[in-house]
């Protein structure tokens, strides 16, 4: 073994005197992950970096999870920059980059983004670059000149050109600047390699086009295929729920997911699969072809011949881990033991995945692109560190280390390596034998870059430094108790044998770095294995949440037929219910697109319309709208007005009315018929049936309004007592009747005798005996307002 430093104290040492022995000083073991495994990951950041003029967005942005460039083409925003203000939403930079030269809209938008309170997460830092930094030449120069890991040495710079020019938009001119600009802040900032040399650029593994929804308010003639969907719809309809972890050891690393429509549909096995579908979750597509190409794939791992071949695949993915992480360290040459380990395992049940996905239909395209995407230069990756890479080896010595017949120079070195243990105890014997017989032991050992010394244990006799010489013998250095020389036969040794252990060293680690530009030349496919791989295991556990839930493939149709739900379920209050009631929903057609919704308090109308939002501005008639609870906190009066004008805006819409749903204890809506007749709107209600003095519920929709809100049977499920109820009853019954309200005349009496007590309480606590006590002053500040009160 090999020590960076002197630690003799590993040495083993005889107690017997005269013994003799032979061992290498090794450094303590570095603390690392275990086989395979992959370590905890870096926080992710964003730094993003936006240009706007004359009414269009340029956006670049590096995320260093994965170490890659996104980009949008040039796009539409209104002066508001709504869109913009979606991208960062979304995205949560730690950084904005923009040119210092800007015009009125953008100077007041990055004003509002400074002045806002922090909050979390935090607001990104501002950070304004010189407006020649984004020249449209310059930035262009800095794309093609970048050095790319991802493009081969091979290429030619006309290739080169031809190729970035096939990922990258130059024609989008603002895009080109704010890419060109982002490269100028990475590069004067350096983004994760702050700590390395200057000549260590900052890696950029790919480029990745990202497309936003554009608002339909805004921007109608230019529909993209994501949906929009608020914030607080995420929040309402729980397709997300943020927790605290319930683990003290991750308290301070955030939340955990809760009860959500994500939670119960993530069975994801490796972290990119998870991440992929939180996106398609945040960015819902529209796109029919898309859609359908997603359900194929969930549809036949649904087939009961196929559960096998689904499990297989789910336990495959399980070893796809982060590769562009270990490109990331490649290009830094941080590469470790466990990266070597964790890519070959990766590669190789990519392949597994191939094999096996060009045994299923090739019509279906996942399988086909898995098929012929996962090409031979992942077997090539993997052939190569099979032979190359020694695991049992790295691990021991915690380093990289090759298989034997590699380098014949590399296993020759060894080999003398390997017969040093015998050869250096014959030659501490040799040396024991001529030191004084007051010495009980010694060892010789070998520290790279100092060589071969002879070490013998402190005698209790040796205090001061000049009772470390001994005749023969260069002293060179006192290390846990033990004393350190040069003799003359540890120089001959150092002569003869040389540095083995380091010349071993760097030879390996010029092999190493061989390794990594072999597998750095092929980082596309690796990048694409992760993209292709993360939507198999997305589908994969849509799949298995299917098959566990009893979920059907929805039917889409190019036309705007509306909705049509048959037995629809709310996928978590299913879960939480001891029974649960499905209900169908139709809408649009001869079924009108505007239901409203009456019923009982707790009779299913929020489960009902969560089942099947900013909404008067953004909503077209391809959007589908839920209402509940419109008007609560406010006035009666004022809530019902408000409901109906919104109802009536979408009404006067005609056949480009929204479908919508609403859910309404207002009765007066109907009953005073605030809205138009006609086929658009529908009326519905909770099936309820009155049993005696009970009022049974069965979580059933029809047509039909409901004749009363039923507010006392709720209060008396709540368990309230049947005074309070009876009493909210007989008030309601004023109410309606335009009588005056009286107050109960038990219940004063019951107050009289409460304020009564109150008083004498009082009086009880006065002490009479006080000197500061001024009964005139307590007579008029507590008897007398108390006694009116009674009175």
């Amino acid at each position: 073994m090999a020590a960076v430093g002197a630690t003799p104290g590993r040495t083993p040492q005889g107690p017997v005197p005269g013994a003799a022995s032979a061992s290498f000083a090794s450094p303590a073991p570095v603390p690392g992950p275990g086989e395979a495994e992959e370590e905890e990951e870096e926080p992710a950041e964003s730094h993003l970096c936006v240009l706007w003029n004359s009414g269009y967005l340029g956006i670049a942005y590096y995320d260093t999870s994965d170490s890659t460039i996104h980009f949008m083409p040039d796009a539409p925003d209104h002066e508001s920059l709504k869109l913009l203000q979606r991208v960062l939403d979304e995205i949560n930079p730690r950084t904005v980059v923009t040119s210092a030269k800007q015009d009125e809209s953008m100077t007041r938008f990055l004003g509002k983004l400074a002045s806002q309170e922090p909050r979390e997460p935090k607001r990104p830092e501002l950070i304004f670059l010189p407006s020649v930094d984004f020249g449209l030449e310059i930035s262009k120069q800095r794309l093609l000149s970048g050095n790319y890991s991802f493009i081969p040495d091979s290429m030619t710079t006309t290739e080169k050109i031809l190729f970035l020019s096939s990922i990258i938009p130059f024609d989008c001119l603002l895009t080109v600047r704010a890419l060109g600009g982002l490269l100028k802040f990475l590069g004067r900032r350096r983004i994760g390699v702050e700590l390395e040399d200057y000549n260590v650029s900052v890696p950029i593994l790919g480029f990745k086009k990202f497309v936003f929804h554009l608002p339909f308010c805004l921007f109608s003639v230019l529909r993209t295929h994501l949906v929009s969907i608020d914030q607080d719809t995420y929040g309402v309809l729980q397709i997300f729920k943020s927790e605290s972890h319930p683990s003290v050891y991750k308290v301070a690393s955030g939340l955990k997911e809760g009860l959500s429509l994500f939670g119960i549909l993530n069975r994801c096995r490796c972290k990119w699969g998870e991440k992929l579908l939180r996106l398609w979750f945040r960015r819902p597509t529209q796109d029919l072809g898309e859609l359908n190409s997603r359900l194929d794939v969930i549809q036949f791992f649904l087939l009961p011949q196929n559960l096998d071949m689904a499990q297989m695949l789910h336990r495959l993915l399980g070893h796809i881990k982060n590769v562009p992480l270990i490109l990331k360290r490649m290009k830094l040459s941080h590469t470790k033991v466990s990266d070597w380990q964790v890519l070959y395992k990766t590669v190789y049940s990519a392949l597994g995945l191939r094999d096996a996905c060009r045994s299923l239909p090739q019509s279906i395209q996942l399988f086909q692109d898995i098929s012929q995407e996962f090409s031979d230069d992942l077997h090539h990756i993997a052939s190569l560190i099979g032979k190359v890479v020694d695991f049992e080896g790295s691990l021991a010595e915690n380093r990289f280390t090759v298989l034997p017949n590699i380098d014949p120079e590399i296993d020759e070195k060894k080999r003398r390596l390997m017969g040093l243990p015998s050869f250096l105890t014959e030659v501490a014997r040799k040396e024991l034998e001529n030191l004084d017989s007051r010495i009980p032991s010694c060892s010789v050992i070998y520290i790279p870059l100092i060589g071969f010394l002879l070490s013998i244990p402190r005698l209790p006799s040796m205090v001061e430094a000049s009772d470390f010489e001994i005749e023969g013998l260069d002293f060179m250095f006192l290390s846990e108790e033990k004393l350190h020389y040069r003799s003359a036969r540890t120089k001959e040794l150092d002569a003869l044998l040389g540095d083995l252990h380091c010349d071993i060293r760097d030879q390996e680690t010029l092999l190493m770095y061989q390794l990594q530009c072999q597998v750095l030349a092929r980082a596309t496919v690796l990048t694409r294995v992760l993209d292709l791989a993360s939507r198999l295991d997305v589908l994969l556990a849509l799949a298995s949440a299917a098959r566990d839930y009893g979920y059907s493939r929805p039917c889409y149709s190019p036309r705007l037929l509306g909705v049509r739900i048959q037995n629809g379920r709310h996928p978590l209050m299913e879960l939480c219910a001891r029974t649960f009631v499905p209900n169908s929903a139709e809408c649009g057609g001869d079924k009108g697109r505007v239901k409203v919704i009456t019923g009982p308090n707790s009779s299913g109308k929020s489960i009902y319309l969560k089942q099947v939002a900013k909404a008067v501005n953004n909503a077209t008639e391809q959007s589908l709208v839920l209402i509940d609870e419109f008007g609560k906190g406010t006035n009666t009066v004022d809530g019902l007005a408000l409901l109906a004008a919104v109802l009536r805006h979408w009404l006067a819409l005609g056949p480009t009315c929204p479908h919508i749903f609403v859910a309404t204890n207002f009765l007066s809506l109907v009953q005073l018929q605030l809205l138009p007749q006609g086929p658009l709107v529908q009326y519905l209600t909770m099936e309820t049936c009155e049993d005696g003095n009970d009022l049974v519920f069965f979580y059933q929709v029809c047509e039909g309004v409901a004749n009363a809100s039923h507010a006392s049977h709720t209060a008396a499920q709540a368990g309230l007592p049947d005074k309070l109820i009876a009493r909210g009853k007989e008030v309601s019954d004023l109410i309606r009747s335009g009588k005056s309200i009286k107050p109960v005349k038990e219940l004063l009496k019951e107050k009289q005798m409460e304020n009564c007590q109150i008083l004498v309480d009082k009086f009880l606590k006065l002490d009479l005996e006080d000197p500061n006590l001024d009964l005139d002053i307590f007579m008029s500040q507590e008897v007398l307002p108390a006694a009116t009160t009674i009175l």
